[in-house]
């Protein structure tokens, strides 16, 4: 078996020079073979071969004939003949000074690498409704859909069909998605907008918060006036006229 196929050098050239004379033996050359190579020189049939000692020898090519051989390309990516102009997308692959570029499922066939799949989960803190952010992602989104209880052991919706967002109790979600640039790039996104809702949430707590302690007190102020107002000139003398917004105005007596 030549290897490499011009039969220039190595240990195929060697044991060529040695077995070269016998007729009962037999060069297999595979692949294409240019001009100026000793493949070159067997494959036109000649009655005698210079060595690389600069001996001639003697070739019985009475048996020199053409194999054809077959191999399986159901998956690989050449298997259809691309058209002018059509995008190609595949895994290049670099050995030595060579290119190649195949399909992630025939990896493992034409070479000695592999792929796998990763993947990923990330738990995020979040104490604010779940109906919020499906509400939020929907807006920005154009593929946001619910999943069955059944399906998600709980509620969950899938964003672009490409990563999922899981209800896991009142202060967690959680993130799933198997990793590729596409999906971290959507998870990223996801992550951000998550933690930008609960930024905002303790803000309107607060404010909510504030403007109902507001309100207390005025209504506190409120009753402690109408007490001492009451206190002096009676129940009787003593009504509120008008109230606009936190302000009201009380009429005493006649005046």
């Amino acid at each position: 078996m030549a290897s490499p196929s011009g039969l220039q050098s190595g240990l195929s050239r060697q044991l060529f020079e040695i077995w070269c004379s016998d007729k009962k033996n037999a060069c297999v050359i595979p692949g294409n073979v240019v001009e100026g190579t000793l493949a070159k020189t067997i494959i036109n049939e000649p009655k005698e071969v210079t060595l690389m000692n600069g001996i001639t020898a003697s070739l019985d090519m009475q048996n020199c004939e053409s194999v054809e051989m077959y191999f399986n390309s159901e998956k690989r990516l050449a298997e259809k003949t691309p058209e002018v102009g059509e995008t190609v997308g595949g895994l290049l692959v670099k050995k030595t000074f060579t290119y190649q570029i195949m399909a992630p499922d025939d990896l493992h066939v034409f070479s000695q690498l592999s792929t796998e799949n990763i993947s990923q989960r990330i738990t995020i803190a979040y104490t604010g409704a779940f109906g919020v952010l499906e509400h939020r992602l929907k807006q920005i989104l154009e593929s946001v859909e619910s999943l069955p209880d059944e399906e998600s052991e709980g509620p969950a919706f899938l964003v672009h069909e490409r990563l999922t967002m899981k209800y896991e109790s009142e202060k967690h979600i959680s993130l799933h998605w198997r990793s590729d640039p596409i999906r971290d790039m959507v998870s990223d996104f996801v992550v951000a907008l998550v933690l930008n809702i609960s930024r905002e949430i303790p803000k309107v707590v607060v404010e909510s918060e504030e403007a109902t302690k507001t309100e207390e007190n005025s209504k506190k102020a409120e009753k402690v006036v109408h007490a001492l107002l009451v206190s002096l000139l009676g129940d009787g003398e003593v009504w509120r006229e008008w109230e606009t917004g936190d302000k009201c105005r009380w009429k005493c007596g006649a005046s």
